[in-house]
């Protein structure tokens, strides 16, 4: 009895598996998926700022094009990412650099445009940017603070 009864649902589950797989037979092309890209952050410092104790801010973005809406600058931020403030003196050399990298999903026929925004206190604020342009797999920003 119990054979039957295993038998009777495996088959069920088969009819079920075999009918509801259907097949096109027109010669569509394959969809093709976003592979993404990559964008690599690098941080570091080749000057010595061992004696400089003003705090810094850093800030990553990734963002798709800046449209003009009246006086206003629009954009897409697609990725931003704040860095805990430090000491101008911690700032790393080329050798403990300090890496991000992210993945972007999505944007591959858009040109982005990437970098860093950095405020010292009491000082002001700069920035390092740059594009990426439509296609780029892996954009790499090195920013070497001076």
């Amino acid at each position: 009895m119990k054979n039957d009864i295993f038998t009777v649902c495996l088959l069920l589950t088969l009819c079920i598996i075999v009918s509801s797989c259907k097949k096109d037979g027109s010669n569509k092309s394959p969809v093709t998926f976003d592979n993404g890209r990559t964008v690599r952050f690098i941080l570091y410092t080749n000057q010595d700022f061992s004696n400089n104790n003003s705090i810094i801010h850093f800030l990553l973005f990734i963002k798709k094009g800046s449209v003009y809406v009246g006086d206003t600058v629009r954009s897409h931020i697609l990725f931003d990412s704040a860095f805990a403030a430090i000491q101008i003196k911690d700032i790393p050399d080329y050798a403990h650099k300090i890496v991000v990298e992210k993945k972007v999903v999505g944007y591959d026929s858009a040109e982005l445009t990437t970098g860093f925004i950095y405020q010292i206190e009491n000082v002001g604020n700069a920035w390092h940017i740059d594009t990426s342009k439509a296609g780029n797999p892996l954009k790499v920003i090195e920013f070497n603070f001076r």
